[in-house]
């Protein structure tokens, strides 16, 4: 039975797909940290007793320290320890405290 040469073609590029797929050893693992979202400031407090507690608005990607503007505001944000927002990329606000 003969294969048409797009047949071939198809089938080759199969063949490279998966060893390029199977061979790439030297691969970097990207893992970012799972946030812990509080609802209430109290609550992440309690989670996370060493560490402050900061407004990640995840929308914009970024975090608010208490005392700025935009702390607690937003539907789109949640209360998180600050060293998980960092962990998790999020970067911290350039607004100034009020």
């Amino acid at each position: 039975m003969l294969r048409s040469g797009l047949g071939k073609r198809l089938g080759r590029l199969a063949v490279a797909s998966a060893a390029i797929v199977l061979g790439a050893g030297s691969v970097t693992e990207v893992s970012a940290t799972a946030l812990t979202p509080f609802r209430d400031e109290a609550q992440a407090q309690r989670y996370c007793p060493g560490d402050k507690v900061v407004w990640v608005d995840f929308r914009k990607g970024v975090y608010y320290r208490k005392g700025q503007k935009l702390y607690a505001q937003g539907f789109d944000g949640s209360f998180v320890c600050l060293s998980e927002a960092r962990d998790s990329r999020y970067r911290g606000s350039p607004l100034g405290l009020r």
